[in-house]
């Protein structure tokens, strides 16, 4: 069961064991193939305890007095589980036939790999009391049924619906409250950061329950707390929306790393495990220069009653923790969630909705519509279920053949109902913007929505996204790439605020600008489906071979608007034939009622048959057409400007001059 030992003892610099392994004892790194790997401070200590006494049983209780010495108060068994986990992973290790870190049952853990010593020196003990490291995002949770403690999923039963809710959305509240705190007292200098904030990112949360089918819930408090750090002190604090943080689920990424992709000097890692009478959740904030454990919580807790007690809880958590940092204690006022559900039946149905809601997809917008109305059957009060029901109709459009005259009077009468039941809700008016810009056509109500949204919660990234693109419809392109930076310093790694920016710089003729941002997008991920979007701008740019190729990388063969394309690139080139024989499936298609009228205007606009191209645009004009929003500054639509037609359209839509 022993590796094989590296040539050369350990000394008083390093430890070298297995065939692949190095320990600094000094700096305290690992290294594997002479490659650093991201372990924490905790692991590490244990790791090294564990070298020390090779061989040896090390208890519990001597890890707890070596490690975290006298006078701790936080669950140390939990936090020598997760340590353990940690190591085994760092080391690929498996429990089940370990090579390094042996279980012995009821007694402790033994380090079973040889290690060479030439000079041993026992660790001594840290100074202070070092604080309990929850699970980071690491891929693997297996091989934890020997250490889990008592709330390990597959010795207790299943978790109820009341603790799972109540769990989620007291317990976010906790920990934002005792976060904030820290964050207001321990401002990141102005110079430093851009915009003079502090940028926080909250990693997802693992989901230690032991059931994939409670992803929703760990997501959940994951965005449960990027919503309420965002609304703490958005002046000083900003908070990197979900999309960018659920690139690192599961990711081995170092935090250095993290947070240079991220652009934020703090990190809030943590893990979720429950039962039906008890809830565990671990939270720590990491500060990313020098991946110091700034602070540390483990809640856990009956719920009985948690809902009712939060705001006081939170706020005893709060001074508490500014007490130990300022030696203050200061009132602190905890900011509350819109319009809570009367019911954990609605709360959960939220949850599971949002959960599908943003996978993006026209499956996963349908069954989010379903949940958001089983959370309103369940509590009509509920304005953040509306809120959601009003984002799902207001997307579907985009991602499915439906009209827009089915969605979009569903998206507007759900989005007015939240604000009805609450007026601060960002997300009602930011979709409430959405439609009066691309059904209504009422520019002036979906500027002041977009700008009421952003006054809510300056931290919303799709709020700043959308009005990038409101602006640059417009013709506003400074204002428009202002904003959409603004977006992307909120939620840098988004493919589709990156492929917007995009967008506005093709609609503002930059189009070698446009072209570079595509490629960009296609080095992150190839497969988006707008990551072809330079083929317009290299239309423009006479590159036609370039746009021919682009669409032949993104192409499917049913998919319609690809021989839309194909027909607009060939006319625009000069090639009739080409462009006839693809117009024909074009309209082959509409006329089986597969397509509404955009695909075949498109078509018409690259044949040049202006003719007909007007003719379909009044088609597309009686439909609400998404399309007709960029009149005013598409350039496909330059042969038309003149046209009296064209013009009187331009006023229907209200973007004449």
């Amino acid at each position: 069961m022993s590796s094989v030992a590296r040539q050369g003892p350990m000394t008083l610099d390093s430890i070298r064991f297995g065939d692949k392994f190095e320990l600094e004892r000094q700096s305290r790194k690992l290294y594997r193939d002479g490659r650093l790997l991201r372990l924490e401070r905790i692991p590490t200590e244990v790791l090294l305890l564990l070298i020390e006494k090779n061989g040896q049983i090390v208890t519990r209780d001597e890890m707890i007095q070596k490690i975290w010495g006298d006078g701790v108060f936080f669950d140390t068994d939990n936090s020598i589980n997760v340590a353990i986990r940690k190591v085994r992973h760092a080391l690929r290790d498996d429990p089940e036939n370990p090579q390094f870190i042996q279980t012995v049952t009821g007694y402790g853990y033994r380090f079973i790999a040889t290690v060479p010593f030439e000079s041993p020196d026992p660790i001594a003990a840290p100074a202070a009391p070092i604080l309990p490291e929850p699970a980071s995002n690491v891929t693997e949770i297996t091989g934890l049924a020997e250490e889990e403690d008592e709330l390990s999923a597959e010795t207790l039963p299943r978790r109820s619906l009341f603790w799972r809710v109540a769990g989620l959305a007291a317990l976010a509240g906790l920990m934002v409250a005792a976060l904030a705190v820290y964050l207001q007292s321990h401002k990141t200098p102005t110079a430093a950061v851009p915009g003079g904030r502090s940028m926080l990112a909250v990693l997802p949360f693992d989901n230690f329950t032991g059931d994939a089918a409670q992803e929703y819930f760990s997501d959940g408090l994951t965005e449960e707390m990027i919503s309420q750090l965002g609304n703490v002190d958005p002046s000083h604090i900003g908070v990197i929306a979900r999309t960018s943080v659920m690139h690192y689920k599961h990711s081995q990424e170092s935090l250095s790393q993290i947070g240079k992709d991220l652009g934020v000097q703090y990190v809030v890692e943590g893990s979720v495990r429950r039962d039906s009478n008890r809830v565990r959740i671990t939270a720590q904030l990491i500060q990313v220069t020098d991946q110091s454990h700034v602070w540390a919580r483990q809640y856990d807790r009956d719920l009985n009653s948690l809902l009712a007690l939060q705001t006081e809880i939170a706020g005893e958590v709060a001074d508490e923790i500014e007490f130990s940092l300022t030696g203050k204690r200061p009132i602190y006022a905890i900011p509350q969630a819109s319009q809570s559900p009367n019911t954990y039946q609605a709360y959960d149905s939220y949850l599971k909705g949002r959960y599908f809601w943003n996978k993006r997809t026209r499956q996963g917008f349908q069954q989010a519509i379903e949940y958001f109305q089983q959370a309103i059957a369940s509590d009509p009060g509920y304005a953040r279920a509306y809120a959601g029901l009003a984002d799902s109709y207001t997307l579907l459009r985009g991602y499915s053949e439906s009209p827009e005259a089915e969605s979009m009077p569903q998206a507007r009468n759900a989005a007015l109902k939240a604000i009805a039941l609450d007026d601060r809700l960002a997300e009602a008016h930011t979709s409430l913007a959405l439609i009066s810009e691309t059904f209504d056509f009422d520019w002036e109500t979906a500027e002041k929505e977009f700008r009421r949204a952003i006054e809510l919660d300056p931290n919303y990234a799709t709020a700043h996204e959308w009005y990038a693109e409101y602006l640059g419809l417009q013709g506003r392109f400074s204002e428009a790439l202002a904003e959409s930076d603004r977006a992307r310093r909120l939620d840098p790694l988004s493919l589709i605020i990156a492929a917007d920016k995009g967008t506005i710089l093709y609609y503002a003729r930059q189009y070698d600008a446009a072209i570079a941002q595509s490629r960009a997008i296609k080095e992150m991920d190839p497969a988006f489906p707008l990551a072809h979007m330079a083929l317009a701008a290299y239309v423009e740019k006479g590159r036609f071979a370039e746009a021919l190729a682009e669409i032949k990388d993104s192409s499917q063969e049913s998919d319609i608007w690809t021989s839309a394309w194909q027909a607009y690139v060939y006319g625009r080139a000069g090639q009739r034939p080409e462009a006839q024989k693809a117009l024909e499936k074009v309209r082959a298609s509409y006329e089986r009622g597969k397509s509404d009228a955009d695909p075949v205007l498109w078509a018409y606009l690259g044949i040049g048959d202006r003719e007909q191209a007007l003719v379909w645009l009044e088609k597309a004009y009686a439909t609400r057409s998404n399309l007709l929003t960029t009149l005013k500054v598409n350039p496909a639509f330059d042969p038309l400007r003149n046209d009296p037609r064209f013009i009187d359209l331009l006023r229907q839509v209200h973007l004449a001059h």
